[in-house]
């Protein structure tokens, strides 16, 4: 019991902000006692507010306290010392992963506070006090606590590097610079900070400047996703509602259509049954006119067979079989029909408008517009290039081009500069017959399989007076839409899609292709005969 008497009066000697044995006790007007030194420190650090407080029960003092020593508090905690125990190291004493241990305790190592360059060493609180105490340490410079303690020791002379060498830009001690580095320009550590540190003043200014640059940069671009969003939404909620009022009349034409059937279906099986009936009466009466016939016929006497053959009722006239067939009635094929013809043109409307869609506009393509230029060492020597590297026309003589191992040799064409590997646009003005087209840097230059859209290796849009192609690997195929002189190509690298519009006053999707890209990506053009093709420059018109 007495030992846990004694546990209590230490920890009730305990400074509430480093949690050791009070050092300097300082009692506030609340009553709450602190370290001078820790409660000097907090108000330091809390001094942005204005107005002092009390870390425990956070009274507010004005004006600001001043700060005496308790005597009689400090001779308690001296007996305290004198009984050889201390306070408990605090669990967040203990040195854990990054931080600096003391090099003294054993065990259980306690967080190093300070370290001192003669010694070579960090200490705790605890093992620091003879540095406090003792005049022979008086004299040892100490320095915030350093894992990196041993770089600031030369190597060579055990001594602190106090000089820097300019020549060498290291620092260095004061008997290397007697030594190897004699004759070179050297200052104090302390002024080549101080110098540099100058410095630091307008690098933070910039580096804050550009972090609010781009802070203001990502809330443009939230609120551009919120309006993204929130424009998608809007127009899920309107094609939601619109496509269900077209379901809706779909379905009531349905409806129509099927009364309508159904009620041709009753008229018509009306009209055969009565049909039915009259020739199964017809039937039942010629019936018994051959029985009364074949009965007549067996008549032996002349003048009874004459008087009964008078007496016989003339016949009624048969039904007319012409107007009877197995085939369906002339009124379901139209129905038929019309069902049909409205059937495709709802879906042709539904294909061109979906077209619409994924083809966007021309302003939102162009978000992703790159600025190309050809390669002057890939073109074909019989085509020159012009309009600052942008602009190709086939001459079909050979130009002066030095040989050049990327330069196309069997197909009159050409790649871009730049390659691509994330969403990119660009246009080309064209005349006469030419191939779009995108393609490897890997692309085989020379051969019958050079030709863009030969290979696996490129992707091509041939376009002249009659329309468009697609073709890749071989593989041809003929393509629908609007003439024009421009075509847009758009790709999204990372999402394996290449897409080609024809560009006019709207912009029209001529063919998309979905596969995965596994290289860089180019934009390639052939120039046929006659022909020429020009890059042109994001935001430039026809």
């Amino acid at each position: 019991m007495a030992q846990r008497g004694l546990q209590l009066d230490h920890e009730r000697f305990c400074c509430p902000v480093c949690l050791d044995l009070l050092e300097d006790p300082a009692t506030l007007p609340c009553g709450h006692s602190y370290c001078m030194c820790c409660i000097k420190k907090h108000w330091d650090e809390e001094s942005e507010g204005g107005i002092p407080s009390c870390p425990q029960c956070r009274q507010t003092f004005i004006p600001k306290p001043v700060l005496r020593k308790n005597t009689m508090l400090a001779d308690l905690v001296e007996e305290l010392k004198k009984t050889g125990l201390q306070a408990a190291p605090h669990p967040q004493h203990y040195a854990g992963p990054g931080d600096v241990a003391c090099d003294v305790c054993s065990g259980r190592k306690l967080k190093a506070s300070r370290s001192c360059l003669q010694c070579v060493a960090s200490y705790c609180e605890l093992h620091l006090r003879p540095h406090h105490e003792a005049p022979i340490f008086h004299k040892h410079q100490l320095v915030e606590a350093s894992a990196e303690l041993q770089e600031i020791i030369c190597s060579v002379h055990s001594k602190v590097k106090e000089v820097f060498c300019r020549s060498d830009q290291q620092c260095i001690c004061l008997l290397c610079a007697m030594d190897a580095h004699r004759g070179h320009d050297t200052v104090s550590a302390a002024a080549e900070r101080t110098e540099r540190q100058s410095a630091l003043g307008p690098m933070r200014l910039d580096i804050q400047r550009r972090i609010q640059d781009a802070q203001r940069d990502v809330e443009l671009l939230q609120q551009q996703v919120e309006a993204i969003d929130c424009s998608a939404d809007e127009a899920l909620k309107d094609s939601r509602t619109r496509l269900s009022q077209l379901l809706r009349l779909v379905e009531e034409e349905s409806c129509e259509v099927q009364q309508q059937i159904r009620s041709q279906q009753q008229t018509e099986v009306s009209r055969v049954k009565e049909l039915e009936k009259k020739l199964q009466q017809e039937i039942g009466e010629l019936r018994r006119r051959d029985v009364e016939l074949e009965q007549l016929s067996r008549t032996e006497e002349h003048s009874q067979f004459l008087l009964r053959h008078s007496s016989l009722s003339a016949l009624s006239e048969p039904t007319r079989s012409a107007s009877i067939s197995v085939r369906p009635p002339c009124c379901f094929l139209e129905v038929t029909a019309a069902v049909s013809e409205l059937a495709d043109k709802i879906q042709s409307i539904l294909r061109q408008d979906h077209t619409q869609i994924s083809a966007g506009t021309r302003a939102e393509l162009l978000r992703d517009s790159w600025l190309l230029g050809v390669d002057p060492n890939t073109v074909s020597v019989g085509l020159k290039i012009t309009e600052g590297n942008r602009k190709l026309t086939f001459v079909g003589r050979k130009q002066s081009y030095p040989h050049h191992r990327h330069r196309f040799t069997d197909s009159f064409q050409a790649l871009s500069t730049q390659s691509m590997t994330v969403r990119s646009y660009w246009e080309v003005k064209w005349s006469g017959a030419i191939s779009v087209a995108v393609a490897y840097g890997s692309v085989s230059r020379t051969g019958s399989d050079s030709s863009f859209g030969d290979d696996h290796k490129s992707w091509a849009l041939y376009c002249d007076r009659n329309g468009y192609k697609a073709r890749h690997d071989g593989v041809s195929a003929f393509l629908s839409g609007p003439p024009s002189s421009v075509v847009g190509v758009h790709l999204d690298h990372g999402a394996g899609v290449l897409s080609f519009y024809s560009v006019c006053d709207t912009v029209t999707l001529l063919h998309r292709v979905q596969t995965t890209f596994t290289e860089p990506l180019h934009a390639g053009l052939c120039v046929c005969l006659g022909s020429t093709a020009e890059l042109l420059q994001p935001n430039q018109s026809e």
